[in-house]
Formats: C-alpha cells, sequence, structure tokens
C-alpha cells in the first residue's frame, strides 16, 4: 500500500470514527475491534493490500509501542483519584505484582511443557503476555480523575505498574537463552534486575513528580501570572524520567507511571488559590494543574496510536497464524491462568466476588505486549524463535481484543446495574 492508500485508509476510519461515535457507544463493539477488522480485511488474511513484517520492521515497532506505552502509562497515572494508601492501593499492587509473577510462570509452564519451548524461552512468553495493557482497556479503566469506581481503579492501576513489573521477567527469559547476563546462582538477576531496577524507578518517578508539581506551584503562587505549557510539561517529565532510567538501568515504564501518580497527588494535595491572591484563575484560562492540563493531548495521541497499531496488528496476521497452539495458548491464559492468579493474589483481601471475577476475566493484552516482544527481537533471539513467538503473540492480543471487547460493555453494564440496587 502506497503513501495515499495510508492516508485514505486512516483518514477515512477516523472520520468513520468520529461520525459514528454515538451509534458505536450502543452496540457490544470497542474501537479496537473495529481497527483490527480493518487490518484482517485489507492485510495478508484479506485482500492483501498490506503486509506489515514484524521481524523486518522490530525496530520501529518497538520504538512506536514504546511511545504508546509511555504516553499511556502517564495517562493512567494522572487519573489516579485517591491518596496513596495501603488500603487502597493494596488491591492493585497484589495484581501488579504477585498475581502476574504467578501468571508468569503459568504461562512459562504451559509453553514449556504443552508448546514445546525451551525453558527460556517459554518464561520469556510468560513475560510478554502476562502484563494487561494501559492503552486498549479504556472501557474497564478509569475514565477521569473523579472516577471513584473501585474496580475500574484497580485494573488501572494493574496495567500502570505490571507493564514495568514485568520487565525483570523479560530479562530472565533473555537469560535463560544466553542473552542477558544473570550472574552466579542468578545473583545479579536479583540485585540488580529485580531490586535495584524496582526501587529506583519508583523513587525516580516519584521524585521527578513531585519536583514538578512543587516547581509549578510555586510558579502560580508567586504573585505573577504564569502560563505554562502543559503538554510539554506532560511530555518533558515523560522524557526527562524515562532518560534517567535508562541511564542507570531502572524500569522507565514503571518510573513513568508514578511520575505522573505523584504529580497528581502532589497537586491534589495543594490549597486552592484563594481569591485575593494576585494570580487569578478563571473559567476560560488554562487549567490549574498540570495533570490536568496535559491529559487532553495525550488521550488524542493514546486514540491515534490505537488506530494506527492495531491496523499493523491486522496487517502482521496471516491465515497460517490461527494455530491450534497459538489458539490454546490464548484461552489457557483468559481460562486458567489470568483468574486463578488473580484469586490467589487477592486472596484474604476482603474484596468483593463479584469485583474478583470481573477483575479476572478484563486481563486485556495489547500493545505492552508487542512492545516486550519486539524488544526481546530487537536482542537478538533469533529468527525461528522470533517467529514461533510473534505468532502466538499476535493471536493472542487479537482473541483478546475480540473476546474481551465483545464482553466489556454488557458485563460492565450488568455490574453497575447490580452496584446501584
Amino acid at each position: 500500500m502506497n503513501s495515499a492508500g495510508w492516508f485514505l485508509l486512516v483518514g477515512g476510519l477516523m472520520l468513520a470514527m468520529g461520525l459514528t461515535a454515538p451509534l458505536i457507544k450502543r452496540f457490544a463493539v470497542t474501537s479496537a475491534m473495529l481497527y483490527l477488522s480493518v487490518g484482517l480485511l485489507v492485510g495478508p488474511t484479506g485482500f492483501e493490500l498490506f503486509h506489515f513484517n514484524p521481524l523486518q520492521q522490530s525496530a520501529l515497532l518497538e520504538v512506536l509501542t514504546e511511545v504508546v506505552v509511555l504516553i499511556s502509562l502517564f495517562s493512567a497515572g494522572v487519573k489516579m483519584p485517591v491518596p496513596v494508601t495501603w488500603a487502597r492501593w493494596s488491591q492493585p499492587v497484589l495484581l501488579a505484582f504477585v498475581s502476574m509473577t504467578l501468571s508468569v510462570a503459568l504461562v512459562a509452564g504451559f509453553s514449556h511443557y504443552v508448546l514445546g519451548l525451551s525453558l527460556g524461552a517459554a518464561v520469556l512468553m510468560g513475560a510478554i503476555l502476562a502484563p494487561t495493557d494501559p492503552v486498549l482497556a479504556t472501557d474497564v479503566q478509569i475514565r477521569h480523575a473523579e472516577d471513584r469506581d473501585r474496580l475500574r481503579f484497580s485494573l488501572t492501576c494493574e496495567a500502570g505498574m505490571n507493564d514495568g513489573s514485568a520487565f525483570p521477567f523479560v530479562m530472565l527469559g533473555l537469560g535463560l537463552l544466553g542473552l542477558h547476563d544473570l550472574g552466579s546462582f542468578g545473583q545479579r538477576w536479583w540485585l540488580m534486575d529485580v531490586l535495584w531496577a524496582t526501587s529506583a524507578a519508583i523513587a525516580v518517578g516519584w521524585g521527578a513528580g513531585w519536583g514538578l508539581a512543587r516547581i509549578s506551584v510555586y510558579l502560580r503562587r508567586s504573585g505573577r501570572h504564569v502560563e505554562f505549557l502543559n503538554d510539554f510539561l506532560g511530555l518533558g517529565l515523560i522524557g526527562t524520567v524515562y532518560g534517567i532510567c535508562l541511564w542507570i538501568n531502572a524500569w522507565g515504564f514503571l518510573a513513568v507511571f508514578f511520575a505522573a501518580v505523584a504529580l497528581r497527588q502532589t497537586e491534589l494535595k495543594v490549597p486552592e488559590v484563594k481569591p485575593d491572591q494576585l494570580l487569578e484563575i478563571r473559567a476560560d484560562t488554562e487549567p490549574a494543574h498540570v495533570s490536568a492540563g496535559s491529559l487532553i493531548f495525550k488521550e488524542h495521541l493514546e486514540r491515534l496510536s490505537e488506530l494506527v497499531l492495531i491496523l499493523f496488528v491486522g496487517g502482521m496476521l496471516f491465515l497460517d497464524s490461527w494455530s491450534w497452539r497459538a489458539t490454546g495458548l490464548a484461552l489457557f491464559l483468559f481460562i486458567v491462568a489470568r483468574p486463578l492468579s488473580v484469586m490467589v493474589g487477592l486472596a484474604g483481601s476482603g474484596i468483593p466476588w463479584r469485583i474478583r471475577g470481573l477483575t479476572a476475566w478484563f486481563g486485556v493484552r495489547g500493545i505492552g505486549s508487542l512492545y516486550y516482544l519486539m524488544y526481546a527481537i530487537e536482542h537478538g533471539i533469533g529468527d525461528e524463535l522470533a517467529i514461533e513467538l510473534i505468532h502466538l503473540t499476535l493471536v493472542v492480543v487479537a482473541l483478546s481484543i475480540l473476546l474481551h471487547g465483545v464482553s466489556v460493555k454488557p458485563m460492565m453494564r450488568k455490574f453497575w446495574h447490580r452496584s446501584q440496587q
């Protein structure tokens, strides 16, 4: 497909989505389902108008998915509506660390003993598929900063954290394949990839978010009328935090999420501007908070990125990609690994079973899994293994988009109906 075709395809899809948005909301479909359907129709599965080769374009796709995940993590972080207390954050923390670790182990076991992958490849497969997605699960995630729904809060916060907490297992899989130094008896992996990279990421992210919030508040209350480019501040915070983490070998995804959380939480703790202050904040001026002012632009970037990347997913799939191996792995993940890991992770938490059940089902896989897959390919896993993992991952992502997409609206409507009774 040439440039004219791409402009027509993407532009036509954007026009169609903009004009039919009210109609789509009434049906059990999501935007990702529509993008995937179009991608399958015009890609190798359908009319073969284009084919996006992930093996040849892995470097480009790694950068694209990396940027999209970073923007989505920041957007998720600034929408966190409650103070950071263990009582409210215990559920997503357990999901992001305990449940995700168990999910990696279950998928790795299935991949090794059923699919016949080597131990290193199986662990890598588990790490690729374990984290839930902050990009595609918009219908079950926090919609705005004032949203107080417990289910959506937990799913959003989990997705924000487990894209970073999965990274140690990616490195473990690469290490078992001989592509990363794990140290004697895994000592380096435990000390550097788990303890240091995780704790340093949280510290860097929280400190940077807190610092930007304090600076912006000081300038706004200094007696001068200060207008900020909130979009630049938000993007600048993402770039700075992520760059520092790459420099010190910490997990940048985790840091960006916590930077956004710290930015929002710090701004919420600052007393509102008094009328007698020299700085006036009127309805027609910029938002008083950097977090709120930078959110709208990033949500637009998320929507555009979702459209393009899901089209690519459709353009990567062939008819023979839909093997029993890939389908079986997807069903095992959705029906066994995710529910079991959630139930074990939340055991004894006191969370209602209805919320646990919905949490167990809505573990959407998507752009984050594509990023980890491209990251592994770029680290030299070999073409044969790369092709195997590409087919498995793409089918899991596609089935997640379809199965979770078709069930989200009716299940959430039923959940809200029962909650209001």
